[in-house]
């Protein structure tokens, strides 16, 4: 029985009142199978326009196996390619980002221009033809501010995330900021318990007490469904549509994209310890009210996000391992804002990089309980867990019909 297999058995026969069994979250075979049948098929957020704003500025991004560059080419477009070498495989830009004419390999030299064509490499002989070692292209897009990467030879239809997303991110003009902080943390955790641990405040008043200053742990806030039926809640939504801000939830068919506006607690309008605005300029000059909540979305299985009137704030998971996860996450204020002027590092990043950091020691000794033999888990809450079975749910659903896919495929 194969790995693949084996993995269609389970998600069969697992419990749905309870998290998965231990072999999800440390067997690498199943881990390969998280890589093949999600990762290198589904849209990936790696990262925003405003780090690619001019001809030449690149970024790169580490999915699994494959070294990938996203760069914005001479038109002014959002180009991704495969990031190695057509001679012999060398990774051509190292750097996290960078800004070149042209991509050169290090190693012998073979360049490329920003739209993937070979145009120069050196000593190949008469016959050579450049023209067929162009750089391998890789499906690249991007609304609202933020850039998308499939890996797929076909990829999903990406028009489903830009009409679910677009609505809700236009008025903030996220392509009209800069990245004022960004923290890069090695979770030893599978990736799954990562998202699991995001998708709950079950573990709030113990473990953040930092983001419940402003953030509310009421189990609505971050799972919309019930959302409407808090007066609070639905009197924001009112408000905040009337001035031209989509806020009410809504969710994907699918289940793997998730948007809502959440109002803070009362008297709050930023991730801040007094709850007052970080950033003296607006993140964005079409929107002066103050006190917009923050607009949460989830695209499973890379991102979720926080969207303020004075900043926003994008994480972004990575798989590196069957027990380890990158996790990567972004500041992003209006592109005019001056450090030490419009805002102070230290109160824009605190409550955040204080709950990064106690979720990745929640990560960490979640993954060594579950890893071990002894492991056998308990239901869900049914008050504080519905993110996390939406999430499990997800990703059990989405696996199992890849899997039935490709086992029809092969049987065909």
């Amino acid at each position: 029985m194969t790995a693949r297999d084996a993995m269609l058995n389970r998600l069969r026969g697992r419990n749905l009142e309870t998290a998965l069994e231990r072999d999800f979250y440390c067997s690498p075979e199943d881990y390969q199978v998280d890589l093949d049948m999600i990762w290198y098929r589904d849209w990936l957020f790696v990262g925003h326009d405003c780090e690619v704003p001019n001809p030449g500025n690149y970024l790169t991004v580490q999915v699994g196996d494959y070294p990938v560059v996203v760069l914005r080419d001479r038109d002014g477009g959002l180009r991704a390619f495969h990031n190695t070498c057509r001679h012999r495989g060398s990774r051509i830009c190292s750097a996290e980002h960078g800004t070149a004419p042209r991509l050169v390999c290090p190693y012998h030299q073979w360049t490329y221009a920003l739209d993937g064509r070979l145009i120069a490499a050196r000593d190949m002989g008469g016959d050579f033809d450049k023209s067929q070692y162009g750089l391998k292209p890789v499906h690249c897009a991007s609304v609202g501010g933020y850039i998308w990467i499939c890996l797929a030879r076909v990829a999903p239809d990406f028009e489903a995330i830009r009409r679910h997303i677009e609505p809700y991110f236009r008025l903030h003009h996220l392509h009209q900021t800069k990245i004022a902080f960004e923290s890069n943390i090695i979770e030893q955790a599978n990736w799954k318990l990562v998202w699991e641990n995001n998708r709950e405040c079950y573990h709030c008043a113990a473990n953040h007490p930092e983001l419940i200053r402003t953030f509310p742990e009421d189990p609505t806030a971050t799972d919309g469904e019930d959302a409407a039926s808090n007066p609070k809640t639905a009197a924001k939504w009112a408000y905040w549509e009337s001035i031209g801000l989509p806020s009410k939830f809504h969710i994907s068919p699918d289940g793997q994209c998730r948007t809502v506006r959440t109002p803070l607690l009362e008297g709050s309008v930023s991730f801040t310890m007094s709850g007052n605005a970080a950033v003296r300029r607006p993140l964005a000059d079409s929107i002066t009210e103050p006190d917009i909540g923050t607009l949460l979305m989830f695209h499973f299985p890379t991102t979720w996000n926080h969207v303020l009137a004075d900043h926003a704030i994008s994480f972004r998971v990575l798989p590196i391992s069957p027990t380890q996860t990158q996790l990567t996450t972004k500041w992003l204020v209006h592109r005019d804002a001056v450090e030490g002027v419009d805002y102070d590092l230290r109160e824009l990043t605190g409550v955040w990089l204080a709950t990064n950091a106690a979720d990745t020691r929640n990560c960490q000794e979640n993954q060594i309980g579950v890893t071990s033999p002894a492991y056998d888990p308990a239901p869900y809450s049914p008050v504080h867990e519905a993110g996390v079975t939406q999430f499990v749910h997800w990703y059990c659903t989405h696996l199992e019909d890849r899997l039935l896919e490709e086992e029809s495929t092969h049987a065909g």
